[in-house]
């Protein structure tokens, strides 16, 4: 970097760009600088004024490190570096003196207060604090506050940083908090209290640097020390995010952000942090046989004989196999061996019947840019997706992009509150096809242009011709270059990407979902296994044999014949590809209910049963026999990128041009894949938390149906 500044900190000589703050500059000569309402990720506030420093040759009094640039400091008389200090006895006693203000009016609750542990006033009074105060008033108290079924408030505890106030406005891009009053009387509350709406609102507990704003769900279960924290992988998306997941005993508590820069920052959306109590909920513990219409609990060597049974007595082509949105790429390979072995040819990953094929290439159905590279890009269409409800995360970033300017967004589909300015173009896949004039000028004008194809355009009939339009338009504008991919599948499910990658899909001569589903209520198809597989119409399934590897008594339960009971998420070692095509690993922090057992486990005990004992006994021999078929999953935490040949291969296939009779665009509305971003999976479904949340959320429309 050119504009470069040297600068002394307690001596110490530094180089730092000068658009640095003296608190991030002092960061980096290694000096810790205490601050409540500086974030790195949020605008400068400047009022909680304990981050103070001394700075040499400047007025005779402490400045707020965080609200001075470097470049604002004057060098030394004969030139030398600025020099700021933060050990003086001037910072000390400024730094007390602020702290004992903080503390006039903050009540004693740390005995009782969910921050307790983790709190940044606890640990900084250690520093700076003194055993007794000077004051005799009564201290100042607030009403607590309601924003939600989420967030807790207890607002005499607020010391008036306002960082959750900038982080609903900049970031969620949800203006609901805010402050009324001055001095004495400010207090920080929603509009007319009412429930806070963001998909991130969940972030304020962790920024509160006190115990003003806590998790309600959460509320006097446990004390951090006595928390096992794991660092594992959301599954709530298919965005990735890095999470921790707090357990204690066999029960997950809580769950927290890591940071990420690639992926997520440290943020997590909503269902992702308060998921926690559907994992104990509704959770199936023991298999179970359907006998006489009724399901009854049944052994191990009972459910398999059961399977045994029907598989012996019918023939592989009629036998199918459709994984769900949460299984890890284990359990899927796993699963696709043993039909293979069986002769089975019917097996799809894609519940939602998406046109997405390996066949076509990587690059067709990853988001290629990256997340991180949202920031890079430079104009963007959105077709058929609603970013804030399917990747509350992925829409955040892309607010950031758009708050840094000149960064047109134009939207076809639904319309919806992406949180950032769009232009409305239309509702479906004619739209794209007749694409002209001002937006494909906007789009071709661009540097780094990006396409945004959501589940929603490809789950149609003309899906397949939309993905092949979405990549002729990608590659006239431009956006398929060597050094800028901007075509990007946005994934809802977390296995989508990695069961593409494995070739979860038909093989020659198969059924996919749609296929499967009409041949086992025509008859033509003895038995169905589901893994993990609710996000479908089980009633259509006829009089099939239903077995269903799963945690939780979701739809897929309701309709088994055979229930063989799995593990959820947080319950397993697995790994998940996310829909930047990312490898990832998700830690197990808790062990299953009962008889439940990890998933690849019951299918490799389930193929001794049926006699095609699958080539593993552990689940590091599976990993390697995986990693020897699709070495690219072993690089955990890298991408390895899509080809833009492939696309422009897809691009000039028939299918892209509908005109021609290759397609079958039709003039049908995209639907948006989450309409109910809060009840999206079996976990979901079971939380009870979650459920107030949607009831919440589609109350107001409710209201206006009637």
């Amino acid at each position: 970097m050119s504009d470069l500044r040297k600068i002394i900190v307690d001596g110490k000589e530094v180089e730092v760009p000068a658009s640095y703050t003296l608190l991030q500059a002092a960061e980096e000569a290694g000096a810790e600088i205490p601050r409540f309402c500086f974030h790195e990720r949020l605008s400068i506030a400047g009022n909680c004024r304990m981050c103070l420093v001394e700075v040499k040759g400047g007025p005779p009094k402490p400045a707020a490190s965080c609200a001075m640039n470097v470049r604002d400091l004057r060098p030394g008389p004969e030139g030398q570096p600025p020099e700021i200090m933060t050990k003086t006895p001037m910072v000390k006693k400024a730094r007390e003196g602020v702290m004992e203000f903080l503390l006039i009016n903050h009540p004693l609750d740390c005995p009782i207060c969910d921050q307790g542990g983790e709190c940044d006033l606890q640990d900084q009074a250690m520093a700076y604090g003194v055993d007794n105060s000077r004051y005799d008033e009564n201290k100042r108290a607030v009403e607590n506050k309601y924003i939600g079924p989420l967030v807790k408030t207890i607002m005499t505890r607020c010391i008036h940083c306002t960082r959750c106030v900038r982080f609903t406005t900049e970031v969620a891009g949800v203006a609901e908090l805010g402050a009324t009053g001055r001095g004495e009387d400010m207090e920080i509350t929603t509009y007319l209290e009412e429930a806070m709406t963001s998909e991130l609102q969940g972030n304020v507990i962790d920024l509160c640097p006190v115990g003003a704003l806590t998790s309600r769900p959460y509320a006097f279960k446990a004390r951090p020390w006595e928390l096992t924290k794991t660092e594992s992988i959301d599954v709530m998306d298919a965005v990735g995010c890095a999470i921790r997941v707090d357990a204690r005993g066999r029960e997950v508590m809580r769950v927290l952000p890591r940071l990420n820069e690639a992926v997520n920052e440290e943020w997590i959306s909503d269902k992702t942090r308060f998921i926690f109590d559907g994992l104990r909920t509704q959770r199936l513990d023991k298999p179970y046989l359907r006998r006489g219409g009724k399901l009854e609990a049944a052994t191990w060597q009972q459910a398999f004989a059961a399977i045994a049974d029907k598989v012996s007595a019918t023939s592989g082509d009629r036998i199918g196999s459709i994984a769900g949105d949460l299984s890890t790429v284990e359990e899927m390979y796993a699963l696709k061996g043993l039909m293979t072995s069986l002769g089975s040819p019917n097996l799809d990953c894609r519940q939602d019947g998406v046109a997405l094929d390996p066949a076509h290439g990587r690059a067709s159905y990853l988001f290629n840019p990256t997340i991180e590279g949202i920031e890079d890009a430079d104009a963007l269409l959105i077709v058929g997706a609603n970013p804030r409800r399917e990747a509350a995360v992925l829409n955040a970033r892309i607010r950031k992009r758009w708050l840094a300017g000149n960064f047109p967004v134009a939207l076809i589909g639904e319309k919806a509150d992406l949180t950032y300015d769009y232009r409305y173009l239309g509702a479906g896949s004619n739209t794209l096809s007749e694409l002209e004039g001002s937006i494909r000028s906007m789009l071709e004008a661009a540097e780094r242009p990006m396409i945004l194809i959501g589940q929603g355009a490809l789950m149609g009939d003309d899906g397949a011709a939309v993905l092949a339009m979405a990549a002729k338009l990608a590659a006239d504008v431009g956006a398929l270059g060597d050094d800028w991919n901007g075509f990007a599948v946005l994934h809802t499910a977390a296995a989508r990407v990695g069961g593409l990658d494995i070739g979860f899909v038909p093989q020659s001569g198969g059924m996919d979902t749609a296929a499967m589903i009409s041949a086992a209520g025509q008859g033509n198809l003895d038995i169905v296994f589901l893994l993990g597989a609710d996000e479908l119409d089980t009633n259509a399934l006829g009089s099939a044999f239903v077995v269903y590897i799963g945690s939780h008594g979701d739809a897929g339960a309701h309709r088994a014949d055979v229930i063989l009971p799995g593990a959820a998420y947080t319950e397993k070692s697995g790994t998940f590809v996310n829909t930047e095509g990312r490898a990832q690993m998700a830690m197990r922090a808790a062990f299953p209910p009962g008889d439940a057992r990890d998933d690849w486990s019951i299918l490799r005990a389930l193929s001794d049963a049926l006699g095609h004992r699958l080539a593993f006994d552990t689940l590091s021999q599976l990993r390697q026999d995986l990693y020897q078929v699709h070495p690219h999953l072993a690089r955990i935490d890298d991408i390895d990128a899509g080809d833009p040949g492939d696309l422009r291969a897809l691009a000039s296939s028939p299918a892209s041009s509908p005109s021609s009779g290759g397609g079958s665009a039709s003039s049908a509305q995209f639907a948006n894949a989450v309409q109910d971003f809060y009840l999206t999976n079996p976990i979901a479904r079971a939380s009870a938390v979650m459920a107030e949340c949607s009831a919440m959320a589609l109350g107001p429309k409710a209201e206006a149906a009637e």
